[in-house]
């Protein structure tokens, strides 16, 4: 059976060229089952990203073809674009005059999210805490920003219907 993958990165800056990826945030969906996996520090490899997706068919991203996708061929040297199906949602927003970020399209469609105010610039700040200062609650906070990401990732794909 293959599955949908929901998928969403964090990253030390917005250049591929010259940051680094911190997390990878992959939800597999299985019927209404999401298994999450966020790949970091030791399990933030080529193998582990090809290994966590193995499973599935269809990747879904908000602005991955812009960012998420080119970021991780830079750093992995994986097309994921090609190894996969992918759908970007932040075309299939813009279709339906959804204009934004991620997190400006949850509030236009009432996602909810638990964390508020955590945005990408807040997520590198909370990386550096973490990996300058060993802050394990900024970790924590920043792999729950992550999550929140992916998990909303399917809230709007059914939202706005995509296949």
């Amino acid at each position: 059976m293959k599955l949908r993958a929901y998928l969403d990165i964090e990253t030390t800056g917005l250049s591929r060229h010259f940051s680094d990826i911190t997390v990878i945030g992959i939800a597999i969906e299985e019927n209404r089952h999401l298994q999450v996996h966020q790949l970091l520090e030791d399990t933030l490899t080529d193998k582990a990203l090809v290994s966590t997706l193995k499973q599935a068919d269809h990747i879904y991203t908000y602005n991955g073809s812009r960012f998420d996708l080119p970021f991780i061929r830079a750093k992995f040297g994986i097309n994921l674009a090609k190894e996969f199906r992918h759908t970007d949602l932040m075309y299939n927003c813009w279709d339906n005059n959804l204009k934004g970020g991620l997190k400006a399209v949850e509030q236009l469609l009432y996602i909810e999210r638990k964390l508020k105010g955590i945005d990408g610039f807040m997520a590198v700040q909370l990386w550096r805490d973490y990996k300058n200062n060993n802050d394990k609650d900024a970790l924590k906070t920043l792999l729950e920003y992550n999550r929140e990401d992916i998990l909303n990732l399917t809230i709007l794909r059914k939202k706005l219907k995509v296949i």
